[in-house]
């Protein structure tokens, strides 16, 4: 073949391949055009077991596996709890001390213990799932594993057989009692033995039971099913009982999250056999529950997928909604039967440049929006309104905003001998260097630089939304601003470094030894576009002279440090678990400690008068009294300064036109069963957006043949040339010698 036939084959190639799959698609051609929802995450998931998950990275996933008694209604506002297994809402049922039923409007004071009776719907069913299996005599298959079997054991899927089975309400006391497993330290454990009849005696008796606990094969296995739990027991198979001390409204909230979904006991003993751990076969790996998706795939470092439970007992679409739900589409799938979406793939990115390019050529179908991108995608109107670009608009890509009920902070670890300690129980300068620092940290500046307007400069714990949170003038932290024209105002920067004299450090020198004041902050890795932000950070502390030495780390690494007390400053953010003050408050309470007590008070901060009010407020209603309460302990935890309060984030999320019956919801995260895709819509703006530019390729193969084939020519005839001298017998071309005839 001659070579312009041959570019000529190579150019036909090239275009006929145009017409299948986008030549820049990180996805398999097999999977154009199916239900499928992209998406994206940026940190790989440490727990996937509800008894431990409680960051904002890992509900992602569980939200979609596991269903506990209740969930949030999808559209209405003010959030709404309604059953998801449960059969119905569950009635607290007061008594006192000599178990007399109280009337709903009994006083707090005379209430000994709440009992919510919980009544789950019939029929439901786990997902597929080998700990299920069962041989022809109805023994489990995979309970008593040995090395042989193991061999070939290298993932879930590795196990040839699967089975499952209705769920019960022994399972939900089951996940109540796993709260309390000496060696799976759930973060929640503290609080809820506060509230919980019996739980903290019952975590002391567990710790007890498992020493030279061990089963029959060799491996450590603790049966919570021989322990029984006061506050949480069996009424029938589908009905169970948890006993809370005291009245504690706010029980029901938690009803909703992960930490009381259903793990039956074969999972948990599957789990445990020996060598699974090794090959993070493990519940923290391959979750195991009723919700309308499983985990078919986790590789955390590149993928994870999750796609329909074909045992899904099934759930309908909300019916009705608020004002302006219809009008806006929302209702248009009232009453049909969820999940609607197939499958959905979540692709680690862990810089943001990327994930958005892929986003823009419609490879993720949805896509939060970086400091770096903002100006391409959003503009502001005249009246202030955010709403995207006219380049945005062509693309069909549609903005939908909400106030988070969320806060980022600064914590400062009160264990630290520099920065740590209050007035009472510490250093009084540790807390006016505390104090000088957040005068000095210009968070209004870091909204308008690096959230583009995206939030608001907190004041305190609680944002706004939540009951407890104060504004205007009412709402002002005094310790850090003053009024001024009607608004609050920074104090100047003189304040901060008079308070910084009086700790000790007078311009930002050690008073004693004279030596340079360095503080360090730890943060998670960082990515090259966080750089300025890192950079703005440490000029703040350079105001008052301090260095600030800055240590990143992955997200696992970080998590650790935090728990063993090891961070000075950090980093880290709270998005509301329920909508209640209490869900804010006790990141500060004293039973909450990080270090000791694995709570979520990662500041590890104690104050005795601020724990005394916490204790006061939890149990009450919203209300005058309950709001005077909750200004105390604002006030105390302003002038402690455990915290730089940060800023409570607005969220801006950008959707593809394809991606609909998309409306914000930070309280309830089992979204994705109400999202639908229109594949095909999809599919063809890949393609418009994708198509290569054919003519710099056929231009350069033209040069090329241009170049080459005059080249070629004379070559051929060279060749030619030297086959005719052959004939005289002197040179032949097959061979260094010729034949004389």
């Amino acid at each position: 073949m001659s070579l312009l036939k041959r570019l000529l084959a190579l150019l036909a190639v090239s275009v006929c391949a145009c017409s299948g799959n986008p030549w820049n698609s990180p996805y398999p051609a097999t999977d154009a055009g199916k239900n499928i929802l992209y998406s994206a995450f940026a940190e790989r998931p440490k727990h996937l077991d509800p008894v431990q998950s409680y960051s904002s990275n890992e509900i992602q996933f569980t939200a979609q596996i596991y269903e506990p008694p209740l969930q949030y209604h999808y559209l209405k506002r003010p959030y709404e709890l309604i059953p998801l297994a449960a059969a119905e809402l569950p009635e607290a049922r007061y008594f006192d001390r000599e178990g007399k039923r109280l009337p709903a409007t009994a006083d707090a004071a005379q209430i000994a213990y709440t009992i919510y009776e919980i009544s789950i719907k019939p029929g439901i069913r786990y997902q597929p799932h080998p700990a299920f299996a069962r041989n022809e005599q109805g023994e489990l298959l995979y309970h008593r594993l040995g090395a042989k079997e193991l061999a070939t054991i290298y993932k879930l899927s590795d196990f040839p057989h699967t089975g499952s089975r209705e769920l019960t309400a022994e399972d939900y006391v089951f996940q109540i009692k796993r709260l309390a497993h000496p060696r799976l330290h759930s973060p929640i454990l503290g609080l809820m033995s506060d509230y919980i009849v019996g739980l903290k005696e019952y975590s002391i008796l567990l710790q007890t039971a498992t020493v030279g606990q061990f089963q029959e094969n060799g491996e450590a296995y603790l049966d919570l099913n021989n322990y029984p739990l006061e506050g949480a027991e069996v009424v029938d198979s589908h009905t169970y009982r948890v006993k809370i001390k005291g009245k504690y409204p706010q029980f029901m909230y938690w009803l909703a999250m992960p930490f009381f979904a259903p793990i039956p006991w074969e999972a948990e003993r599957f789990y445990s056999q020996k060598g699974l751990a090794q090959k993070n076969i493990n519940l923290d790996w391959y979750p195991v529950g009723t919700g309308p998706y499983m985990l078919t795939e986790n590789n955390p470092n590149r993928l994870m997928t999750l796609e329909r439970n074909p045992n899904f007992h099934g759930e309908a679409y909300p019916a009705e909604g608020m004002p302006g739900d219809a009008k806006a589409g929302f209702l248009d799938d009232a009453g049909k039967p969820l999940p609607f979406i197939d499958k959905v793939i979540f692709s680690r990115e862990r810089e943001s440049i990327p994930r958005w390019n892929k986003f823009l050529q419609g490879y993720y179908d949805a896509s939060n929006i970086g400091s770096d991108s903002f100006d391409q995608a959003v503009q502001l109107t005249g009246q202030g309104e955010a709403t995207v670009t006219e380049a945005m608009q062509e693309q069909g890509i549609r903005l939908e905003t909400a106030v988070a009920a969320s806060t980022n902070y600064m914590g400062f670890n009160m264990l630290d001998p520099v920065v740590g300690g209050t007035g009472k129980h510490g250093r009084e300068s540790a807390r006016k260097l505390r104090q000088a620092i957040s005068i000095a940290v210009d968070y209004e500046e870091y909204v308008s630089i690096f959230a583009n307007g995206r939030g608001v400069p907190a004041q305190g714990p609680i944002p706004p939304g939540i009951f407890g949170h104060r504004e205007g003038r009412e709402g002002l932290n005094h310790v850090v601003y003053d009024w001024v024209n009607g608004r609050p105002q920074r104090k100047p920067i003189e304040a901060a470094r008079a308070l910084l004299a009086e700790a000790g450090y007078p311009g930002g020198t050690d008073a004693k030894t004279g030596a340079p004041l360095v503080l360090y902050f730890d943060v998670t890795a960082r990515g090259a576009e966080d750089k300025s932000s890192l950079d703005w950070m440490r000029k703040q502390f350079q105001k008052l002279n301090i260095q600030l030495v800055v240590r990143s780390t992955d997200y696992n690494r970080f998590q650790d440090k935090i728990r063993k007390g090891n961070a000075q400053i950090f980093e880290w953010g709270w998005n509301a678990d329920y909508p209640d003050p209490e869900n804010f408050l006790f990141l500060l309470h004293g039973l909450q400690l990080k270090v000791g007590n694995e709570g979520e008070n990662a500041a590890n901060y104690f104050n005795a008068e601020y724990n005394r009010l916490f204790d006061q407020m939890k149990n009450m209603e919203n209300g005058p009294e309950r709001q005077h309460i909750i200004d105390k302990m604002i006030n105390i935890l302003r002038h402690d300064a455990p915290w730089l309060w940060g800023y409570h984030p607005k969220d801006y999320g950008l959707y593809h036109a394809w991606y609909d019956n998309v409306k914000p919801n930070r309280l309830s995260n089992n979204n994705t069963k109400y999202f639908r895709i229109d594949a095909a819509l999809r599919e063809q703006k890949r393609r418009e957006w994708n198509e290569p530019v054919m003519w710099p390729v056929v231009l350069g193969m033209i040069l090329l043949a241009m170049i080459l084939i005059p080249a070629i020519v004379v070559y051929r005839r060279k060749e030619r040339g030297v086959g005719i001298k052959s004939d005289s017998g002197k040179i032949d071309n097959a061979g260094a010698y010729g034949t004389s005839e």
